[in-house]
This record gives C-alpha cells, sequence and structure tokens, in this order.
C-alpha cells in the first residue's frame, strides 16, 4: 500500500486504493483509469488493477479478469471518443496487455494519430518512449495544460460507465 508523501509512481496501485494517485481520472469496476505521466500521445490511458499483487490477467479469478476486460473496452471507446472530437488526424485506438515492466497488471489505452511519424505509425505505440520523439512537444510530461484533456477524458469514462450498465 502506498504511504503517506511516498511518490505514486513507487506504488501506483497503492496510491490509486489510497486516493493519492494523481493521474487517476475515474474508478472503474476492477480498477483505475489513469492519464499516462508522458503524452506523447495525446490522450494515453492506463487501466490499473484494483487488486494488490495482480501482476497478469491470470492473477484474477475468471469474473475478474473479464470486469477487467470490459473495462478496458470501456476506457478505450472514452478515449476514442475524446480525442476523435479533439483532433481530426485521430486514427484509432489500441489496447494492450503487456506486462514486460511494471509488475501490477495494467492494459494500455493509446490513440493513434495521422501525423506520427511514418517510421513509427506501424508499430507499438511505446516506440514512442523507446526512442523519446516527442511528436507533440506541448503533450509529453503531464502537466496543467492536460487538465482540459482530463476533464473531457473523465466526463466520458463516466458517460461510458453508465452505458455499459445492465438494464
Amino acid at each position: 500500500m502506498a504511504t503517506e508523501g511516498a511518490d505514486f509512481r513507487a506504488d501506483r496501485v497503492g496510491s490509486a486504493l489510497a486516493g493519492t494517485n494523481p493521474t487517476v481520472l475515474r474508478r472503474m469496476r476492477a480498477g483505475f483509469a489513469v492519464i499516462g505521466d508522458v503524452q506523447h500521445l495525446p490522450g494515453y490511458c492506463v487501466l490499473i488493477t484494483d487488486t494488490p499483487g495482480a501482476d497478469q490477467l491470470a492473477d484474477l479469478p475468471p469474473e475478474r479478469q473479464l470486469l477487467f476486460l470490459e473495462d478496458m473496452a470501456i476506457l478505450g471507446r472514452a478515449v476514442t471518443a475524446v480525442c476523435s472530437a479533439r483532433d481530426p488526424q485521430f486514427r484509432r485506438i489500441n489496447l494492450e496487455i503487456q506486462g514486460n515492466t511494471d509488475a501490477f497488471l495494467h492494459a494500455h489505452v493509446t490513440p493513434r494519430y495521422d501525423w506520427e511519424p511514418a517510421e513509427i505509425v506501424g508499430w507499438p505505440a511505446a516506440l514512442h518512449h523507446w526512442t523519446k520523439l516527442m511528436t507533440d512537444p506541448g503533450s509529453c510530461p503531464l502537466g496543467p495544460e492536460h487538465d482540459g484533456l482530463r476533464e473531457l477524458l473523465g466526463v466520458e469514462i463516466d458517460r461510458q460507465l453508465l452505458a455499459a450498465r445492465p438494464g
């Protein structure tokens, strides 16, 4: 669990549960929708588990696995709606569960744009990070300039969650 005053990045799940992770946009049914601390691609979000110690999807019981995957789809729809309305060069959304570096279950929800460099557009979005390419210099490190984007994403997540409720 996150400790008071600790950097939220040291325990993203614990800090989200404690309410001290500043990147949290909304509580979902099986995790937290967070905006990426680096916005190489504006609107990049991550769904993180709400189950401490869950490293991969198989660590959750089957019913929680399905909820996590549904939350990933809901977050994907929200990011798509916001990013396509904000940028006419929005192309698609990528949904990925990798788990190669961070030892907690999380899913990347990455908008892709026609303005991305040709040498990157056909590759995983992580290439932006690996190559340190700053395709939109004003949108990289998360900061106050992203407050409007954060607000739009939160409102759309709420809308998508409401639409996903049965009955």
